[in-house]
């Protein structure tokens, strides 16, 4: 006897041959597109400064090669360790406080149904469509007169452009989570914090992992909220390879595409280790919830 089909079961996509040749050649194109630009980055990081104008995209040769060169001289006229030290700190610390603070809200106000909750929710994803042009000159000077104008205080205001969108996504995935397991820990004694961290927060792995991921690319690419801020005093990378750009518009090509390179290497490494868990977290956050 033939096994009854299930109805729930969802039909499976059948794509014909030829469609998946064709959708092959379209996403290695558009690959080749996205992956140009640091090509021809690495390529000009390896020629002579004075080469890389007059032509861009020929690949260096025997006269235009400068080897390390333009390596060193980024480094030291950028001072890049501090630079990436101060990177580092900002981006790790940031999205720590982020995925810390905004899990735990999205799961109160998920879980608590009153009518502030759900004004709260709207307040932030209201958050996510404000430009921050609008905002920049006034949270500057507030940052100014509250003290946040340190790589410690900072952190406070990447919470604060951080948190519309993790909320949201957490909140999805929260609607997912059986509020049957919190009961149950709630009748053996857990007192609500410690069902949180126990019991729901390892359940929010997935979506946790996604907006880490999603804050550390944009924290540690970020230009304009350290130079508002900080300044000179606490140069991240993105600001130390803006001063490469000398007097009277003149730019050392050669180490600027070199210190590019250097920045991009950690968060490419750092984007190819979880890329993974980016796509589960945000379908299981859009679908479940």
């Amino acid at each position: 006897m033939k096994a009854k089909k299930n109805r729930n079961e969802a039909p499976a996509l059948e794509v014909s041959k030829s469609t998946q040749a064709v959708m092959i050649v379209v996403l290695a194109i558009l690959s080749l597109v996205f992956l140009m630009p640091i090509f021809v980055v690495l390529m000009n990081s390896f020629k002579g400064k004075f080469y890389i104008s007059d032509a861009p995209f020929a690949l260096p040769d025997g006269e235009t090669f400068a080897g390390l060169t333009n390596y060193i001289d980024g480094v030291s006229k950028t001072g890049l360790p501090s630079a990436f030290c101060y990177s580092l700190f900002i981006t790790v610390f940031s999205v720590l406080v982020i995925v810390f603070f905004t899990s735990m809200i999205a799961w109160y106000i998920t879980r608590v149904k009153t009518w502030w909750t759900k004004m709260l929710y709207y307040m932030f994803a209201f958050a996510m469509i404000v430009p921050f042009q609008m905002v920049m000159f006034p949270m500057s000077k507030i940052a100014n007169i509250l003290r946040l104008d340190n790589p410690v205080g900072i952190l406070v205001v990447y919470l604060g452009f951080g948190a519309g969108l993790s909320v949201f996504m957490f909140c999805g995935f929260v609607k997912a989570v059986p509020i049957e397991m919190e009961e149950a820990a709630m009748i053996d004694g857990s007192s609500p914090i410690k069902m949180f961290f126990l019991v729901v927060f390892p359940m929010l792995k997935p979506t946790a992992i996604t907006i880490a991921i999603l804050n550390a690319m944009w924290i540690w690419n970020d230009y304009l909220l350290p130079y508002l801020l900080l300044g000179t005093d606490y140069m991240t990378i993105p600001i130390a390879i803006q001063y490469l750009q000398g007097g009277y518009g003149s730019i050392d090509m050669g180490a600027m595409m070199a210190m590019l390179v250097l920045a991009m290497i950690p968060i490419i490494v750092f984007y190819l280790l979880c890329q993974k868990h980016i796509i589960k977290g945000v379908t299981a956050g859009a679908v479940k919830g």
